[in-house]
């Protein structure tokens, strides 16, 4: 354990590090990517490997029409550029898995392939099972990218690092060459992801939902994110609409908008959900032809949206448990969300 002293010296960083101005991705690069009719690339942490700024969400791929239809939005995405998979093993009972499985069959060289562990506080044994369940599911023989899933309870910290805990199989997994490299994620709280990184375990990603809103409540961008780019630790953005687009449907803001906000943080990429070709032709756009926002842009669309932002009802996956898996649920004694009360 830290001493009390390095706790406070590192709380020190964090909050210097926040004030310091935004990174925005050279202009030049994105206009190149935008001649070439690719999505932009950009490094992945501190890992060497570079990823599209645009990933494909892995839990709206499996809500699409139909498994051909998954499939063909995985391959034009990856015809457009985009290499980096989202997927997580409780994905639709594993059906989010199965699906891109198919998609990447013949093609899996071509895409930055990700999955989550979902032990929700079991031991690396549960976690070991796991991965081979999804590297079953997705037709490959190992994981570029391998993250503790949904990190959102104040214990969770203390559950994945405890003797025996999931951290364990993170190691157990690059030693035996099925995991390239390890990362969590979360939708809930700052200070749980801070708690996580507290640990200084070597992650080389961190995934959080950062957007227009997030900059007023509870802020990851502005609690986390510096953290992140310190450490060169790659942070993946996640819930750039906010999980249901509610504020893009009330007029608040367009999607691109929202998008390009997201895409001018330095970030490594953005995980979007997708469950139409419609919605990827439109993303792959944005994506395409993304020019960052200027500074004063971006500060005058965090002043639009504040008063809407400040009491989180527009982030829900904050400050409630709508959005909180069951799987997650279960292991910590909350009842399954369609028990819950809307």
């Amino acid at each position: 354990m830290r001493s009390r002293r390095r706790f406070i010296k590192q709380v020190a960083v964090i909050t210097a590090a926040a004030s310091l101005p935004h990174f925005h991705v050279g202009e030049g690069r994105a206009q190149a990517a935008e001649q070439s009719g690719q999505i932009p690339r950009r490094p992945f942490g501190r890992t060497g490997v570079e990823v599209s700024i645009l990933g494909m969400g892995g839990h709206t791929l499996a809500l699409a029409r139909t498994e051909a239809d998954a499939v063909r939005m995985v391959h034009e995405g990856m015809e457009a550029g985009m290499n980096f998979m989202d997927n997580a093993w409780e994905y639709h009972d594993g059906r989010s898995e199965e699906w891109m499985g198919k998609a990447l069959k013949g093609r899996r060289t071509e895409a930055f392939l990700m999955t989550k562990v979902c032990t929700h506080g079991r031991d690396a044994k549960v976690a070991m099972q796991q991965l081979e369940e999804s590297l079953r599911r997705l037709q490959t023989d190992h994981i570029d990218l391998w993250q503790v899933h949904e990190v959102i309870y104040d214990n969770d910290p203390d559950l994945h690092f405890a003797k025996g805990g999931v951290i364990e199989a993170l190691d157990q997994a690059k030693k035996q060459g099925k995991v390239r490299f390890v990362g969590f994620t979360g939708h809930k709280d700052p200070s749980i992801h801070l708690k996580m990184l507290g640990h200084d375990y070597p992650f080389d990603s961190c995934q959080m939902p950062l957007g227009v809103f997030d900059a007023t409540f509870r802020s990851f961008e502005q609690k986390v994110l510096p953290e992140l780019n310190r450490r060169g630790i790659a942070p993946i953005a996640m819930k750039s609409l906010n999980g249901t687009a509610e504020a893009v449907k009330q007029g608040m803001l367009t999607a691109k908008e929202a998008l390009t906000y997201v895409l001018s943080l330095p970030v490594a990429t953005l995980v979007s959900g997708m469950n139409s070709l419609d919605v990827l032709h439109k993303n792959l756009e944005i994506a395409r032809t993304f020019t960052p926002m200027k500074p004063e842009a971006m500060q005058a669309l965090r002043e639009r949206c504040a008063k809407h932002a400040a009491d989180g009802h527009f982030e829900l996956y904050k400050s409630s448990k709508k959005f909180d898996g069951n799987p997650g649920r279960e292991h910590h004694g909350f009842p399954p969300l369609t028990a819950m009360a809307d």
